[in-house]
């Protein structure tokens, strides 16, 4: 997976890396006891701080999709917890489902995205 890293963007550069791999683990680009690179390594490729990739490791670790192992550092692992993965995804929605509703998205349109978006992912 390439990761790439817009410097002029307003999210955080560790959220753009969270981001980018939790969509590499959505479309099987990573899988369940893949290793990512070290923080030196993923740090020196993109041309970030070793502190912002950690920083992004340790959120991923609190999410529940990476582990960090000893010898192999840190670890694609799915959270199991179903019941809190929906009910953080609710919350989520439920703030983008009403901006949505602001600018007068109807609920097929909203279908439709998701329906395009979610075909992408290998679940």
């Amino acid at each position: 997976m390439v990761i790439e890293i817009d410097f002029n963007s307003n999210e955080a550069l560790y959220l753009q890396l969270r981001n980018q791999i939790i969509m590499g683990i959505a479309t099987a680009q990573f899988r369940e006891g893949d290793s990512l690179p070290s923080v030196r390594q993923l740090a020196d490729s993109i041309g970030i701080n070793m502190h912002t990739v950690n920083k992004a490791y340790t959120v991923l670790k609190q999410e529940g999709y990476v582990k960090v192992d000893r010898r192999r550092g840190a670890v694609i692992s799915i959270d199991e917890d179903k019941a809190r993965a929906l009910a953080e995804l609710k919350q989520g929605l439920q703030a983008i489902l009403a901006r949505g509703s602001c600018k007068n998205i109807s609920k097929e349109e909203i279908h439709e995205l998701i329906e395009e978006i979610y075909s992408d992912f290998s679940v």
